[in-house]
């Protein structure tokens, strides 16, 4: 048995289009190809020791024979591409009805009226938006009247931004509750909403804080997580996985600024003595670069992680277990800002195992599968564990 799994999830970064893609409008995508591709290519030392050269063609990453990982990529059963579905089929759950998104409409009106009756305040936007673009065209707007900025993306998200020197973070926190309990019916339920509290007086100088709090669903069944955490271990969520979850199964958070902060906080986290899992999301792949199209920082934001990640190599112990993996696509090369139908990458790593191939796996929820196996939980519905091929 591993002591101590580390899982790191590399937000979006895919590696092939899936057979099922076409259904969901994507037509030969494929992020980390494309990027190699566009940015020119990549430099992943680290990565390319576990394997990542095998998994699809990879400008700079080659697929070398002497290995130090296993290495296979994960088919996805699930019905959809965004975060929840990702990550709740991680840890053992397939979505079979896609969560409702607003994309191409934004808001129903009826749900806008009665979000403005409820918080007392009026809003602005209420359309599909990047984050930071929204805050230079709306947060000067904010500063005069004191309106909620409503936004969505591609996900199934309602986020409201809210200049913590205009409006409380308090206030700010209770209009995301009012609005989480709104959206519980059937027609409104988004996965999750999302407080993006910013600074900043005019534009150019309007910044995001520290304070998000995303108040998502709850999973509907018990996951990997839930087992681990109900054996009495740790279950340490890093970045926004806690929210994910709602967090179901989370025994310890960790918040995190960055890609870079977060894996600070991931390498120092090594020096702990815990069983059980550590469990790590590293959104600013999809956030800054996947969903703006922007395969040239996507590019850099890679190799920045790569040398963490070495750093962080250096730190583990024999009984030490890491995985890395993503959770769904998003192809920076692509139309749109749409998430990406892929395989996502399955590298994981061990001092003292034998390395090889895991071959393509049946579903996201192996990973899960193969944490119960280790730790001798019971199973969450979905996944075959690869506990026996890795040891």
């Amino acid at each position: 048995m591993y002591k101590r799994v580390f899982l790191i999830v590399i937000d979006s970064v895919g590696c092939g289009e899936l057979p099922d893609a076409a259904q969901f409008g994507d037509f030969d995508v494929n992020t980390i190809k494309h990027i190699s591709e566009a940015a020119g290519p990549i430099y992943l030392p680290n990565m390319e020791k576990l394997g990542y050269g095998h998994l699809t063609e990879i400008q700079g990453v080659d697929p070398i024979k002497d290995t130090i990982g296993f290495y296979g990529k994960m088919n996805e059963i699930s019905n959809g591409k965004d975060t929840m579905t990702g990550h709740w089929e991680l840890m053992g759950l397939k979505i079979v009805d896609p969560f409702i998104t607003f994309t191409e409409t934004g808001f129903p009106k009826e749900l806008i009226d009665e979000f403005v009756a409820k918080t007392g305040r009026n809003i602005v936007g209420n359309k599909s938006a990047s984050g930071t673009e929204i805050l230079e065209e709306l947060g000067e707007h904010q500063i005069e009247t004191g309106d909620w900025i409503v936004y969505t993306s591609a996900d199934s998200v309602l986020q409201i931004a809210a200049n913590e020197e205009i409006i409380p973070l308090e206030e700010l926190y209770r209009a995301c509750e009012i609005a989480r309990k709104m959206t519980m019916k059937e027609e409104w339920k988004v996965g999750r909403i999302i407080a993006r509290p910013f600074v900043g007086k005019r534009k150019g100088d309007f910044a995001r804080t520290p304070n998000r709090h995303d108040y998502a669903l709850k999973p509907f069944a018990d996951t990997a997580l839930t087992y681990l955490k109900g054996k009495g271990h740790t279950v340490a969520a890093f970045g926004k996985i806690n929210d994910i979850y709602d967090s179901e199964g989370i025994t310890e958070t960790h918040k995190q600024k960055s890609n870079q902060h977060g894996m600070e906080n991931f390498i120092k986290y090594t020096d702990t003595d815990f069983t059980g899992l550590a469990y790590i999301n590293l959104v600013d792949f999809d956030a800054l670069y996947g969903h703006r199209r922007n395969p040239q920082g996507y590019k850099v934001a890679l190799e920045e992680f790569d040398v963490q990640l070495g750093e962080f190599m250096s730190k583990l112990r024999e009984d030490d277990l890491l995985m890395i993996t993503a959770d769904h696509g998003n192809d920076p090369t692509y139309k749109g800002s749409d998430h990406t139908r892929e395989y996502v990458p399955l590298l994981a790593y061990n001092k003292l195992a034998t390395t090889g191939p895991l071959g393509i796996r049946e579903t996201f929820g192996d990973i899960g599968a193969t944490i119960s196996d280790n730790f001798n939980t019971e199973k969450a519905p979905h996944g075959t564990s690869f506990l026996d091929l890795i040891k």
